[in-house]
């Protein structure tokens, strides 16, 4: 319960909340709204894992949601173009992780706070976007394309997506050195320098790691749909920076998992979809999930307290 308190109890979250909806409308559990629930959310919860590693070092990036904008556009523009399907998934993924290593290398050497950085970025990213593509909807894409429609053995390829990179990400930062230092940078970065971790390189690349994770989740999300709008989906940011914080990743450093990252995606997605069944506003959603974070927040000041 020490190393997964906060994972247990987002678990039991999602399992009351599942209990609780069932028992007012019965057809909350139907097939169509658990696979909405756990596919049609799984961005969320695989751009979570790149987000929780930047936030347990101690860093953070609010412009994630207008990259995954950006991506999208990119990724659909190319398959409708006539390139190959592979280079519309590939090359989304590589240039998240060049602008995040850009990011990365002004946060790590240039000294500049990361929240200064990924405001600039999201400045940047939202209003090129915008610019260069008047919002407009990107339509006519290949069936082939369109991945995250698509199922294995049944099973729907985005919640196939998001277990299999959970699971590895968080074998990765348990019993990895590589991982294990990300907690040493955010918990105690001095002491980290200390021990030899090579800070500003580790900076570099967990940010380049997060770019990865948001090229994989746009094409989750980009090919979902018959068509893509070319603006930055609202609020994302916000969602999957909570997803990290509530899954247990703390914004001070040195703690979280991205198996705590991915059950909040999937609490955050039950939750909206319990406010539909049960006929109360899609207003609350965005207050429940702010007294979430406050009682997160809250919890892990505590929590740090008692241990000091």
């Amino acid at each position: 319960m020490s190393d997964y308190g906060q994972e247990v109890v987002v678990f039991a979250a999602i399992i009351t909340l599942f209990v609780v909806v069932t028992m007012i409308n019965p057809r909350f559990v139907s097939a169509n709204n658990l696979t909405s629930i756990f596919a049609g959310n799984a961005y969320i919860a695989v751009a979570a894992i790149g987000m929780s590693m930047v936030i347990i070092t101690g860093n953070i990036d609010v412009s994630v949601g207008a990259l995954i904008g950006v991506l999208a556009t990119i990724s659909g523009t190319l398959a409708v173009a006539g390139y190959p399907i592979w280079v519309a998934w590939f090359l989304p993924v590589l240039v998240g992780m060049a602008i995040n290593a850009v990011i990365g290398v002004l946060v790590a050497y240039a000294k500049i706070p990361s929240i200064v950085v990924t405001l600039g970025a999201l400045s940047i990213l939202r209003g090129g976007l915008i610019s260069v593509t008047g919002g407009t909807w990107i339509s006519n894409l290949p069936p082939d394309f369109l991945i995250a429609q698509k199922r294995l053995l049944g099973v729907p390829v985005p919640l196939i997506a998001m277990v299999v990179l959970t699971l590895a990400a968080a074998a990765w930062m348990r019993y990895f050195a590589f991982g294990r230092s990300l907690y040493a940078l955010g918990g105690n970065p001095e002491a980290a320098v200390a021990s030899g971790i090579p800070a500003e390189r580790r900076t570099v690349a967990v940010f380049i790691i997060h770019g990865f994770f948001a090229g994989l989740a746009t094409i989750l999300f980009a090919t979902q749909l018959q068509v893509i709008q070319s603006t930055v989906p609202p609020n994302l940011e916000l969602t999957i920076i909570t997803a990290a914080v509530i899954g247990g990743a703390s914004i001070l450093g040195g703690s979280g998992t991205v198996v705590g990252s991915t059950l909040a995606a999937i609490l955050f997605a039950a939750i909206g979809s319990a406010l539909i069944f049960t006929n109360v506003s899609a207003y609350w959603f965005r207050a429940v999930i702010g007294l979430l974070i406050l009682a997160t927040v809250l919890a892990d000041m505590l929590r740090r307290q008692r241990s000091t």
